[in-house]
């Protein structure tokens, strides 16, 4: 009833803002319902305005001039970026010192901030320290800096903002301060393409203890990530790592990386990258510890080398640990483009790796191999409730017509315990 109304609302005073009647109308009587509301419904209403339209209802009345001011978010996303673009032209008009005219009319206390830097626009660094300094002052909760342009150095007074429950920072720099005691209530940390003076991730990572969303996303090792220092995370419900950023990756087997994940007993939600990875060989014939993963749904796993029956062991006895994975992602890479020998022993044994509960699979950069065919051998073979497996063939396949109907032939012999699993080819 309340998000009606509140709808109803909403686009009624963007009707009236732009002078046009029809669904206001049917709103009615809406200039005596505006006019009189309390202020936290007004800050709810405006909130739910983009940010160009909750400042133009300053034209709607004499008590409506600096409602506005009760803004308790400011999103400066994409579409706000291109309304400032004048009819037939591409060229934004834009002054960042609005920014911080804007923030100091703002009477209510700013939740969150969005900035997300458009190409073309050479925000002064000076002033993007200043908006977060400011933030920190009034209690920011959620802050996000889209940036992927040049890097930009952040002052370290972010971290200092112990009110911070979500922060999300992209193509960044920064050195916590020496005094850092860390983060705690923070909930949720992304960080992409973002560079840690000394490598000093760890510290922010340790010292925020109710974490339930962690991302450290990159492609070249601009900082240094302890796994041990993210197994203590009690509370840790998504992961998303790239492992090349693990602290002495190639002194570190596969198996122990998902037996140390395995200490994470509420993780839901885990994204792997593998890119340009190089692990230390498995010892002996054992290639895999046993572990459990009780909560784990989502299961995305990126860069995944199947000529290495080190990682097929690794993927097929995850999947066997994850008694409720209801969804796996995976994409291959490969570093050799030698045909890898086929690995005899890893046969389908449903007795071993018991009943899944895999519903959705996606399979990407498939070339055929044997070792991949023995992936989808097993999953069909052990997933009751499989609906389907999208597969997206390599480019090399792709373009091998006899190949790829080779490969789809061999597929379609194979044993489904799921008489609705339907395997397509995208």
């Amino acid at each position: 009833m309340y998000l009606e109304l509140y709808t109803c609302l909403v686009f009624s005073i963007m009707e009236l803002v732009h002078g046009r009647k029809g669904r206001a109308s049917r709103c009615a009587p809406v200039e005596d319902v505006i006019g009189n509301m309390p202020e936290n419904v007004i800050t709810n209403i405006m909130d739910r305005l983009p940010l160009q339209e909750a400042v133009r209802t300053a034209i709607l009345s004499r008590k409506w001039r600096y409602k506005w001011t009760l803004l308790s978010q400011l999103v400066f996303d994409y579409d706000f970026f291109q309304s400032l673009k004048r009819s037939g032209d591409a060229i934004m008009h834009f002054d960042q010192k609005n920014i911080s005219r804007l923030m100091l009319h703002l009477k209510g206390a700013i939740t969150n901030f969005v900035l997300d830097m458009p190409e073309g626009i050479a925000l002064d660094v000076e002033d993007v320290n200043h908006w977060i300094i400011f933030l920190c002052r009034i209690g920011i909760k959620k802050f996000t800096l889209l940036n992927d342009y040049d890097e930009l150095k952040l002052p370290a007074n972010i971290f200092s903002c112990i009110a911070l429950q979500h922060l999300e920072l992209h193509c960044c720099f920064f050195s916590p301060l020496p005094s850092f005691h860390g983060l705690p209530n923070l909930l949720s940390l992304e960080l992409y393409k973002v560079r840690v003076q000394d490598y000093k991730c760890g510290d922010i990572i340790a010292q925020s203890p109710l974490l339930e969303k962690l991302s450290i996303f990159d492609f070249v090792a601009r900082c240094e990530v302890k796994l041990v220092e993210i197994v203590k995370l009690a509370n840790l419900r998504e992961l998303c790592l790239s492992l090349l950023l693990l602290d002495n990756v190639t002194m570190t087997r596969p198996s122990n990386i998902f037996h140390q994940l395995s200490l994470l007993p509420k993780l839901q939600n885990l994204i792997l990258y593998f890119w340009d990875c190089t692990f230390l060989a498995e010892v002996g014939e054992q290639t895999w510890v046993s572990t459990a993963f009780p909560c784990l749904k989502t299961l995305s796993l990126y860069g995944i080398d199947f000529s290495s029956d080190t990682m097929l062991s690794c993927v097929i006895g995850m999947l066997s640990d994850a008694p409720n994975l209801q969804t796996l992602d995976i994409t291959a890479a490969y570093k050799s483009t030698l045909p890898p020998p086929l690995i005899s022993f890893l046969e389908v044994d449903c007795n071993t790796i018991g009943q899944l509960q895999l519903q959705n699979v996606v399979l990407a950069s498939i070339k055929g191999l044997e070792n991949e065919v023995c992936l989808i051998k097993s999953i069909l073979a052990c997933s009751p409730l499989l609906k389907r497996i999208v597969i997206t063939p390599n480019i090399l396949l792709m373009g091998d017509g006899n190949e790829k109907f080779k490969l789809a032939s061999k597929l379609l012999k194979l044993h489904r315990a799921s008489p609705l699993a339907e395997i397509s080819f995208h």
